[in-house]
């Protein structure tokens, strides 16, 4: 009955938030559309009262060896997914090993003390199972997921397991991937957006860990076998890990399931590094990274936001959102539908233990660099000093909450909201309460949130295109900074 009323409840919310009808694409080669001609129908009948989400709970233990266990019952489908979440990843890497956790989490399905290489693969596919790893730059989080049917419970925990706790790195597999990752390198470098988001991250972060976005070829070349067998071993604890559960599954009986997979982990003291302080803020500036004969300019701008447990965290989804957090928003229908400067020009912002970057991106024609940064910066300045007007807010407090309860269908996205309550320590009732905060920012509380977050005087700006054409009209907006596409700085 529950699940039935929130289905409901999602989809009239869903129904409610306000159309948009755009008069034109406004795409390079049509005809723009100017923002006074979108009509917002408006037209769909809509509860005013604020949803109150209750979202299912999970029941929690912990196992003798210090294994937290979050087990979350959804028994509409006949399936079941594990999320682990141990809590190492690349800001754990050694400062001249960058991607150590990245290389160890995608080992581990390359061989196991029982199993080789394929012989996983095979078992997996045998069961039509999923498994995987992973440890993404910026995080320190490296996560295992396996899910299936529900029939198969017992064989998805033990194939989890074997890789999670007797992973051997095998050589052979490990001189494979390295290939794949040099190559993968290799390509990046080609790409635009890789060397406006390397250079971004660089210049936000300093020598702060976060500021790596991927492996050195180095890094690559220098790893080893016995490298990712110490990380492993240093960190992949059952005391230093969550594991989720969620799906058809009774608490009674996954529980000793669990144990009897997971019960003989040995525990030991961690004794992880503290993160070095975060580099002051500098000073705006912009930095080009000189693409010769690039056809268009990659942008990105933007500077630090906030840790994941910070009370200004709703206020800043509300903000964003209203800014650039998707076609509605306003950096897409001014810079695309009415300049047609871009397919598409958006913001957003990541969280964490430390503060996550915050950043407005777009890509436009090498000869409207000039005319889309002035646009961004109109924007930064009037949601900074301009009250949202109400309809506008109220369009975003909706799809936000309508998005959310929408959301709440998928077991996987219940279950890592559970997990980011647990690792990150926030209140208990922290989802139930999350449509109603969302509906509590006014529109003083965006202004002074754009303020303190889209601060101007610390905007980083970081362009990647034809220097010889834009480099005259994007020191209107800065000190400027050169670098070649290697990385290199040139001017």
């Amino acid at each position: 009955m529950k699940r039935t009323f929130l289905v409901l409840f999602s989809a009239a919310l869903m129904f409610g938030t306000c159309s948009i009808t755009l008069l034109g694409q406004g795409m390079e080669g049509s005809k723009a559309v100017p923002l006074s001609k979108v009509v917002r129908l408006n037209r769909a009948p809509v509860n005013k009262e604020i949803l109150r989400v209750k979202l299912p709970r999970p029941r929690e233990i912990k196992l003798d060896n210090g294994l937290d266990i979050l087990v979350l019952e959804r028994h509409k489908l006949p399936t079941v997914a594990f999320m682990l979440w141990i809590k190492t990843g690349a800001l754990d890497d050694p400062s001249n090993l960058p991607g150590l956790a990245k290389f160890t989490a995608d080992m581990l399905r390359e061989g196991t003390t029982h199993r080789s290489s394929a012989q996983i693969a095979k078992d997996v596919d045998d069961i039509g199972a999923s498994l995987g790893a992973s440890a993404d730059f910026g995080r320190n989080i490296s996560t295992v997921t396996a899910s299936g049917l529900v029939e198969n419970t017992d064989r998805i925990l033990e194939l989890m397991s074997d890789v999670v706790l007797n992973p051997t790195f095998p050589e052979v597999e490990l001189a494979k991937y390295k290939k794949r990752q040099l190559a993968d390198l290799q390509q990046m470098r080609s790409e635009p957006s890789f060397l406006a988001r390397e250079r971004f991250y660089s210049v936000l972060y300093g020598n702060f860990p976060a500021s790596e976005v991927v492996p050195t070829p180095a890094s690559v070349n220098n790893a080893t076998r016995a490298d990712l067998e110490k990380f492993h071993s240093e960190y992949y604890v059952p005391n230093n890990a969550i594991l989720g559960v969620a799906g058809d599954v009774e608490f009674d009986s996954i529980v000793p399931l669990i144990k009897k997979y997971f019960g003989a982990w040995k525990s030991h003291p961690i004794n992880g590094a503290e993160l070095p302080p975060l580099p002051g803020p500098a000073a705006a500036k912009v930095v080009l990274v000189d693409r010769p004969d690039s056809v268009q300019t990659n942008i990105m701008a933007g500077n630090r936001s906030l840790r994941r447990n910070d009370s200004n965290y709703i206020p800043l989804v509300v903000t964003n959102h209203i800014l650039g957090g998707g076609p509605a928003a306003r950096l897409f229908l001014d810079l695309r539908e009415e300049k047609g400067y871009t397919y598409g020009a958006y913001s957003y912002f990541r969280s964490d233990i430390y503060p996550g970057p915050w950043i407005a991106s777009t890509e436009v024609r090498t000869a409207v660099t000039d005319g889309s940064m002035e646009a961004l910066m109109d924007e930064f300045k009037k949601i900074r000093n301009e009250d949202v007007p109400d309809q506008e807010l109220d369009e975003a407090r909706r799809a936000i909450v309508s998005s959310f309860a929408l959301s709440l269908e998928s077991p996987s996205t219940l279950l890592n909201a559970w997990l980011t309550v647990d690792y990150y320590k926030l209140p208990q009732d922290y989802w139930d309460n999350y449509p109603e905060q969302v509906a509590k920012v006014t529109p003083e509380v965006v202004r002074e949130t754009a303020r303190k977050y889209f601060d101007l005087d610390r905007l980083q700006v970081v362009c990647v295109g034809d220097g010889k054409q834009i480099k005259d009209a994007l020191k209107k907006y800065g000190p400027l900074e050169v670098y070649s596409t290697n990385g290199k700085r040139v001017e």
